[in-house]
């Protein structure tokens, strides 16, 4: 049967349809039903193998009903590994997972506390099957990226889910992936914690220069792979649609995106309304001024917490776990995908439209009404510290900023 184009009108409004890119079948998962059912479907189809890893793995009812399905693919004979963050996943005590490991399954933390790639976070979220099938994005595994009701610590009232995105592939190139699985895997279980190794592993990576380019970042004293593709497809690109958790690049990518304009081109970016950690809203409005000036199309997402990551140019989509912040640009450990196909961008495109239809413009007589003295004094130290610390620490300071 064949599938339908990102022309179609009926696809255009149906984000979770299968789409052909050259032999690999690819689906956006925006909302968090279908993502639920996307990762759910992909682990209990495995037969042979299930490689994860995430920033963020809650104990709560996400956490144990995924855990009850990897002990149960082991007791099915899947080979079972996953391997966490030892930062974003401190809410899951080591504990938790001892019921995966006496099923047979192999678990890992990254980089334990107090290791010398302690400020280094791996910012990753994938799920591998059978090396053919892969969930890649910005979701971790926490009630709070599926709209499992949950109430707020401070106030009690039940928190909203996040805005969030997932891609599902199946095809020959999941294999690439599975590639990098096993070097980052090689890492953890001989050289965890060491920068040294860790940087190597970041430079060696090839990401490929075809139409998908698997884009590595991390810490690096030169410009990461994930990094230099988007600072290269700025400078030369005409269109930029962006949707992100966290804005706050540095000069450099910033000069890039306000450079479009004067080669004629055009620049929408979609950044949170709503949050958890207000320090990322000050940090992105401290950088308003400079691109509304020349004349980028700025929106901040209402209905709920913004936390996709996507972002195309022309025709290349990038989808995976990094923000558009410093940390992810050139400090965590982070993969994007990089797709080239002109209906695959339409139809990413057709995804941001849904978004900016739920969206407020931010014209510069908002912007102006905002800025402050003190909030100007308030942005420019969030700017500081979402760029230094890890997101879990930094959503604990707001500065006085509004969510």
């Amino acid at each position: 049967m064949e599938l339908p184009t990102a022309k179609d009108q009926k696809f255009q409004h149906d984000p979770a349809q299968w789409f052909d890119v050259g032999e690999n079948r690819l689906r956006l998962v925006r909302a968090a039903a279908v993502r639920l059912s996307a990762l759910v479907d992909v682990l209990e189809a495995a037969e042979k193998s299930l490689k994860l890893f995430f920033y963020m793995y809650e104990d709560d009812h996400t956490g144990r009903r995924i855990l009850d399905i990897l002990i149960a693919a082991c007791k099915r004979g899947v080979a079972v590994e996953m391997m966490v963050d030892s930062f974003g996943s401190n809410g899951a005590p080591r504990s938790f997972f001892d019921p995966l490991i006496e099923a047979g399954g192999k678990f890992k933390i990254f980089s334990p506390r107090f290791s010398t790639s302690y400020f280094v976070r791996n910012h990753q979220k994938m799920i591998i099957a059978d090396d053919c099938c892969a969930l890649i994005g910005g979701f971790n595994i926490a009630d709070d990226y599926f709209n499992v009701p949950r109430p707020d610590e401070d106030s009690g009232a039940i928190k909203d889910s996040w805005e969030d995105l997932g891609l599902q592939i199946k095809g020959p190139e999941v294999a690439n992936l599975a590639s990098y699985y096993r070097v980052l895997s090689n890492w953890v279980y001989r050289d965890n914690g060491n920068m040294r190794s860790l940087l190597k592993m970041v430079r060696q990576w090839e990401a490929g220069d075809g139409q998908f380019r698997w884009l590595l970042g991390g810490p690096s004293n030169r410009l990461s792979r994930w990094a230099w593709a988007i600072k290269k497809d700025l400078e030369q690109g005409s269109r930029l649609d962006l949707v992100t958790a966290y804005f706050s690049p540095g000069q450099g990518l910033l000069r890039r995106i306000g450079g479009l304009s004067k080669r004629g081109g055009h620049s929408r970016i979609i950044l949170p309304g709503k949050t958890d950690n207000p320090a990322t809203i000050g940090a992105s409005r401290l950088l308003y001024g400079y691109l509304l000036k020349r004349h980028a199309r700025l929106f901040e997402y209402q209905p709920r917490r913004l936390h996709t990551k996507l972002v195309i140019v022309d025709d290349a989509v990038y989808v995976g776990s990094a923000n558009f912040d410093l940390r992810s640009l050139f400090i965590n450990v982070e993969m994007m995908l990089r797709i080239e196909d002109a209906d695959f961008a339409s139809h990413a495109r057709s995804m941001v439209d849904l978004l900016h239809e739920q969206a407020e413009a931010i014209t510069p007589e908002l912007h102006k009404s905002r800025q402050t003295f003190l909030n100007r004094i308030r942005w420019t130290i969030s700017y500081f510290v979402v760029n230094t610390l890890d997101y879990s620490v930094a959503r604990k300071l707001n500065f006085g900023i509004k969510k």
